[in-house]
């Protein structure tokens, strides 16, 4: 990290903590007083509750709850089949939603050894990336609102909107974008819009500079508010199996996209950034070095974007084209039976993740010769990482919780699946 930490003066409010044996030593005779945070809270980022023990300003426990969902989507996932899955994923991390198209259909084709064409992985790559910069955008803004800095949500809203913008040209749709299919993508990129990418993503780095980190990296109240505040060391976050952001503020250099390459991430010349103290202003830095990356990797993939088709041509897996099905009986049988029943995938299992905005978004998905999988499970990597709160929430300052919570940026729509 580049960025000089401000000093912080020393917290004048002590209380003596034994983190490695999470007992908190205070007077036994002491009252608590128990407080829910949540379901409904703005800072707590979706339907996340939180019973707080406290011992005046100070949490002594706390207990989350994360299951007000009960949406089932594995279990639909083995119901509908595959491609009728992904408008599903889009749900998931709702700030990424193209992320999660692209990892699903990744972790089916990697049961089968399907392999993309060049243009589409490209394609891919592009999506995969803007979908990165846009999660980042609206969590640090959130991030920054919950903090005070209303000024700095609507800048990264308003860069957010362009990325809307690209996907409504691409996909039809501003949000939930359904883009990927089993095999390859759903269409080609239009007229113009690599172009439009280009000119956005070459004028991100410098919009960050100054509309983003001029007001918050070196802001007394900012660096005060996060610094030394829910730090995670780095056997903490290995333990608790910690991906992303979360992980690497930690200063755990790890990344699928440079440890596991999928998507020929392997080709791309990019750094992965990782924090030295683990505590939420490193993972502030981190996030807006990240973007700086993707776009990077962006402008690589639109440099190189080969030419070819978009998807595989085993039309027992992609729907043909439609001048084939209408003029080919044989390419209107294929199309009835992917639209009706599925891509009828070999028997086969498999556990792939990607590197998703959050962290690892890992798919397990056994096929058994139909159209629907046998069995599909996620690893979703905001539920993973809000195992840690119990640890971050002891002994800190209920201030603290809104800084920790924006400083962890997860999406409680991948949480309860």
């Amino acid at each position: 990290m580049a960025t000089a930490r401000p000093s912080l003066e020393d917290n004048p409010l002590e209380i003596s903590f034994d983190k490695s044996s999470g007992a908190l030593q205070r007077d036994p005779d002491g009252e608590y007083m128990t407080l829910n945070m949540g379901p409904s809270h703005p800072s707590t980022h979706g339907v996340l509750q939180i019973v707080l023990d406290l011992d005046g300003e100070r949490i002594v426990d706390s207990r989350p709850e994360i299951g007000y969902l009960h949406r089932g989507m594995e279990k639909i996932a083995e119901t509908y089949g595959y491609n009728k899955f992904i408008p599903y994923t889009d749900r998931m991390d709702y700030l990424a939603p193209i992320s999660n198209n692209i990892a699903v259909a990744l972790g089916i084709e990697a049961v089968n050894g399907i392999v993309t064409p060049p243009r589409c992985q490209a394609i891919r790559v592009i999506c995969a990336e803007l979908g990165r910069i846009s999660a980042h955008l609206l969590g640090l803004g959130a991030f920054a609102m919950d903090i005070g800095a209303l000024t700095v949500f609507l800048y990264t809203f308003r860069e957010r909107e362009y990325i809307y913008d690209l996907m409504e040209k691409l996909t039809g749709a501003r949000f939930t974008v359904s883009y990927t299919r089993v095999g390859g993508v759903a269409r080609d990129l239009p007229d113009g819009w690599a172009d439009a990418v280009l000119r956005y993503v070459r004028k991100l780095p410098k919009t960050l500079e100054e509309d983003v980190e001029l007001m918050l990296t070196t802001n007394r109240i900012w660096v005060d508010r996060l610094r030394g505040v829910g730090v995670i060391p780095k056997d903490v976050a290995l333990s608790y199996g910690l991906t992303g952001p979360c992980l690497r503020g930690s200063g755990v250099e790890w990344d699928l996209r440079k440890e596991r390459p999928y998507l020929g991430y392997e080709n791309y010349e990019f750094d992965v950034p990782v924090g030295e103290h683990g505590d939420a202003y490193d993972r502030y830095l981190l996030r807006i070095e990240e973007m700086k990356q993707s776009t990077r990797i962006i402008e690589q993939a639109i440099a190189k974007l080969p030419d070819g088709p978009i998807a595989v041509e085993d039309h027992k897996v992609v729907l043909p084209e439609k001048t084939k099905v209408l003029t080919s009986m044989e390419e209107l049988i294929h199309q009835f039976m992917v639209v009706t029943e599925g891509p009828a995938l070999p028997p086969g299992e498999r556990y792939f993740g990607v590197e998703n905005p959050k962290g690892e978004l890992g798919f397990y998905v056994k096929t058994d010769g139909t159209g629907r999988p046998a069995r599909l499970r996620m690893r979703a990597p905001s539920f993973v990482n809000l195992a840690i709160i119990p640890y971050l929430f002891k002994d800190v300052l209920v201030s603290d919780t809104v800084a920790i919570l924006g400083s962890l940026d997860f999406v409680m729509g991948e949480c309860d699946r």
